[in-house]
């Protein structure tokens, strides 16, 4: 029985961590948009980028534009699911917020420079760093708000 009720447990934080992910996606898309308005640069294609090289594709035209949509929306939302294990696990709050920027951005640290997109933070501006660490804390910090709403109410 009591497996039965971790696993019931556990399914359910990652659903309200996939929603809350889909919020937190939502808030970084924000940040990041004006962000790229106010200094004049393009959206992010980096983790389009990386999944096109690990999935071994080469989108292009409409479907790029397309591609790069699904997995930012797809990557935000499915980081919210580690969310929601860390709530299950017990961590609530700042800690458990921290956590999730700590795993999300170590992530992005392994995969970019592994597929190629970028090279290691040392290499990186302290204002690329500032920005990265910018959208990345909306995202987390967002997504934990909404994850503690959603566990409240369950």
């Amino acid at each position: 029985m009591y497996v039965v009720h971790l696993l019931s447990t556990a399914s359910a934080a990652v659903g309200r961590g996939l929603l809350a992910g889909l919020a937190g996606t939502a808030a970084m898309t924000v940040s990041s948009t004006l962000e790229a308005r106010l200094r004049g640069r393009g959206p992010s294609s980096a983790p389009a980028d990386a999944a096109a090289v690990v999935l071994g594709v080469r989108p292009e035209g409409e479907d790029g534009g397309l591609f790069g949509t699904l997995v930012h929306w797809g990557y935000g939302t499915g980081w919210g699911a580690v969310r929601g294990l860390l709530g299950a696990a017990g961590l609530r709050g700042i800690p458990a917020t921290g956590a999730h920027l700590a795993v999300v951005l170590g992530g992005e640290q392994v995969v970019l420079p592994a597929t190629g997109i970028s090279g290691p933070t040392w290499t990186w501006s302290s204002e690329e760093i500032a920005l990265d660490l910018l959208h990345h804390s909306v995202y987390t910090v967002v997504t934990g708000v909404v994850y503690e709403a959603l566990d409240r109410t369950s």
